[in-house]
C-alpha cells in the first residue's frame, strides 16, 4: 500500500517516518553513488559536498507531506564543460530550484488557472497544500502558452484596459467553453483582421459594440454572424429608454402635492370611534 501511494519515493531511502497530527515528514536520502551532469553529460561519481533539501509533496488524509531530503553535489570531471559542479535530482521528485515535488507542482498548476490568485490559494489550503496566491500565479506565468491553429466556431471579441484610458488590447475567448483563445496587443481593426485570417473557422462572433470589430469581422469573415453579448445588449436598452424618457419629458405629468399630502394625513389619522 505504502509502495503504491509513495510510489515517486521509490529511487530514494527512507531512513525516517514521523506523523503527527498536522503532517507527515519523511527524512531520506538518494540512493546512486554517481551522476550525469546536466550540462554535458558525463557521469561523475566525485562528490564535492551535500546538503537537505526540504520539498512539500501532495497530502496524504488531511496532513501535510513534507519531504526531508540529503542530496550531494558532483564534481564534473570534463575539462570542456562549463559547470564545475552540479546537483543531482531525483527523478520524478527533485527539480532545480524548487522547494516541491514534481507530483505536487503538477496539481497546483491544474488548480491555479481554474481559480486563479487567491481562490485557488484557499483550496490548496484546504487540500493541505497550503501555497500563496502569488506563487500559483508565478506558476500559470510559467506555463507554455497554447498557439490556437483555428478560431473557436463561436468566438467572443471584446477590449480590455492595460491602463484604463490610454493602453487597451483585445481578448478573444471561446464562447461554448468560456476558455481564452489569444490576447492582441491592441484594439485596432488591422490587427483582428490579421489574426482572423490567419485563424480561420469562425462562424459566429460574439462582440462590443466598438466599430473596428465589426470591420474586421466583415473583412475577414464576410459569412460569419455578427452578434452582441448580453451586457452590450442592455447596454443599448437602457441607452434607448433613457433617450426615449427624455424626449418625451413633457408627456409626464408633475404629481400633484395636494393630493399627496391628503394621502399622507389620511395614513396617519386614526378615525376617532363615537
Amino acid at each position: 500500500m505504502l509502495s503504491a501511494v509513495f510510489d515517486h519515493l521509490s529511487s530514494v531511502v527512507v531512513e525516517e517516518v514521523v506523523v503527527d497530527d498536522a503532517a507527515l515528514a519523511f527524512a531520506a536520502r538518494t540512493a546512486p553513488r554517481e551522476a550525469a551532469c546536466p550540462g554535458c553529460g558525463t557521469v561523475s561519481a566525485r562528490v564535492h559536498g551535500g546538503y537537505r533539501r526540504r520539498l512539500a509533496d501532495l497530502a496524504v488524509a488531511g496532513r501535510r507531506v513534507v519531504i526531508d531530503l540529503a542530496v550531494r553535489r558532483f564534481r564534473c570531471q570534463a575539462a570542456e564543460c562549463g559547470r564545475r559542479t552540479f546537483v543531482e535530482q531525483v527523478e520524478g521528485l527533485t527539480e532545480r530550484f524548487a522547494r516541491r515535488t514534481s507530483s505536487l507542482r503538477r496539481t497546483l498548476e491544474k488548480i491555479a488557472p481554474a481559480l486563479a490568485g487567491r481562490p485557488a490559494a484557499r483550496l490548496a489550503r484546504y487540500l493541505s497544500i497550503p501555497t500563496s496566491a502569488n506563487s500559483l500565479l508565478r506558476l500559470v506565468r510559467r506555463l507554455p502558452d497554447k498557439q490556437p491553429d483555428t478560431a473557436p466556431r463561436v468566438m467572443g471579441v471584446d477590449d480590455f484596459a492595460c491602463k484604463k484610458g490610454h493602453v487597451y488590447g483585445t481578448i478573444s475567448v471561446n464562447v461554448e467553453t468560456g476558455e481564452p483563445v489569444d490576447v492582441l496587443p491592441d484594439r485596432t481593426a488591422d490587427t483582428l483582421i490579421s489574426w482572423l485570417r490567419d485563424h480561420p473557422g469562425a462562424e459566429i462572433v460574439c462582440r462590443g459594440r466598438a466599430s473596428a470589430y465589426a470591420e474586421a469581422v466583415r473583412t475577414a469573415c464576410p459569412d460569419a454572424i455578427q452578434v452582441a453579448d448580453r451586457y452590450h445588449l442592455w447596454i443599448n436598452l437602457c441607452e434607448a429608454v433613457e433617450k426615449c424618457v427624455a424626449e418625451h419629458r413633457e408627456c409626464l405629468a408633475e404629481p400633484a402635492a395636494d393630493t399627496a399630502a391628503d394621502a399622507t394625513t389620511g395614513q396617519d389619522t386614526d378615525p376617532v370611534a363615537e
